[in-house]
């Protein structure tokens, strides 16, 4: 199916969004950075908090991107270029990622000479617990994450152009190998970015809570820009309530597997009481920090599993995009309990630093997706599935 590209172009009102996006991100960057000369070490953990956080919405796009192309199906159609207009802000990410670097000896207590001296435990950990490896492995990361993010960028911008069929072939392989690519590097930089502020603890689904997260996080994203597409031309008689359906039942599906990974861990390390894995549950149960937890059982997985239960619910554009944004807070306060305690010796708390962080970065990389968003087509209009991804549910 052949379709003018400009019938399909972003609409004038994204560009507003865009430009209130920079600056809000411009004045929440301002403002962490004083926190950085007034308390160095409170502001390397709320940077890193914000940059694990907006990572998410990043890599979500990529992995539903790659998700899509390997199974098929006309809710990915419709949304393909939000997912890859997100997964195009992670070059960006990998520059925003930098300031981690400089902070090392404020977030990892293994960078420390003297710590890794007196531990016998890191010193048997210090072959990959070092800085130079970090900074590599981090390098690795990006690379593969840009390179899959920006092949399936391009071939998909250059199928709008000829409407070549055999490049959605080249597409769904490249997916299939890249998921498999995602899940181990997201696996390590989990370890190496969160993990390892507590380098004693372990867990194996550590990983798997991330990557999860992330898939939560992108189609969130996409499902609240969805929805405000829908309002206004083009893109006001492209979703239907089928697509609306398939989104719904996907994020509850997601909803579900953080749930259970969760659960899983906790109920397996709580269960062995081991000296080495229990007290980083401890501390997330006491001092103001168990009210997070309960808070998170609420939030990602009570109300979820209550509203997007329903059929109906799962139909109603607007509710769809209620429980999307209620999963972006869920998100947030999955991130804070995975985070937080490990930069706190203390109580529950909210500095002024982690919100300006979270800003800063979560307003640059609006506007930098919305940019992404602008510069093509809504729809990629000589998909072969586009047709039949486009008819109205009888």
């Amino acid at each position: 199916m052949s379709m003018n590209v400009a019938i399909y172009a972003a609409p004038a009102s994204l560009d507003g969004l865009r430009r209130r996006s920079l600056v809000a991100g411009i004045a929440g960057l301002v403002v962490a950075g004083t926190g950085a000369f007034m308390n160095p070490g409170q502001f390397f953990h709320s940077y890193l908090l914000a940059f694990l956080f907006w990572l998410g919405a990043a890599l979500g796009g990529l992995v539903l991107t790659m998700l899509h192309h390997t199974t098929g199906g006309k809710w990915g159609v419709v949304l393909r270029r939000i997912f890859e207009a997100a997964a195009g802000t992670i070059p960006w990410m990998a520059l925003l990622f930098v300031p981690i670097v400089f902070g090392m000896s404020h977030l990892y207590p293994w960078i420390d000479a003297d710590v890794m001296a007196a531990d016998h435990l890191l010193q048997e950990k210090a072959l990959y617990l070092n800085g130079p490896f970090f900074v590599a492995r981090a390098a690795l990361y990006f690379a593969i994450w840009v390179g899959l993010a920006f092949f399936l960028s391009t071939w998909s911008a250059q199928q709008d152009r000829t409407g070549d069929a055999s490049l959605t072939k080249r597409m769904t392989g490249l997916s299939a190998a890249g998921l498999v690519l995602y899940a181990f590097t997201m696996t390590f930089a989990a370890i190496d970015w969160g993990m390892s502020l507590d380098p004693h603890w372990f867990s194996t689904m550590y990983g798997f809570l991330f990557m999860i997260g992330q898939a939560i996080m992108g189609l969130s994203i996409a499902i609240i820009v969805a929805k405000r597409l829908s309002g206004e031309a083009p893109m006001a008689a492209v979703f239907n309530d089928g697509h609306w359906h398939d989104l719904g039942k996907l994020l509850f599906a997601f909803a579900m597997v953080w749930t259970y990974l969760t659960f899983s861990q906790f109920l397996i390390i709580w269960s062995a009481n081991l000296p080495e894995e229990i007290p980083w549950y401890m501390r997330r149960i006491s001092h103001g920090w168990q009210y997070l937890a309960i808070g998170l059982v609420v939030f990602h997985f009570l109300v979820p599993f209550v509203v997007l239960m329903s059929r109906r619910t799962k139909r109603n554009s607007t509710v769809l995009a209620w429980m999307a944004m209620w999963m972006i807070v869920a998100r947030l306060l999955d991130v804070f309990f995975l985070i937080g305690p490990d930069a706190s010796a203390g109580s529950l708390t909210i500095h002024w630093i982690d919100v300006a962080a979270l800003v800063g970065l979560g307003g640059i990389w609006l506007a930098l997706f919305t940019s992404n968003l602008m510069g093509r087509a809504l729809l990629p209009v000589r998909d072969p599935e586009l047709a039949s991804a486009l008819k109205a549910e009888s």
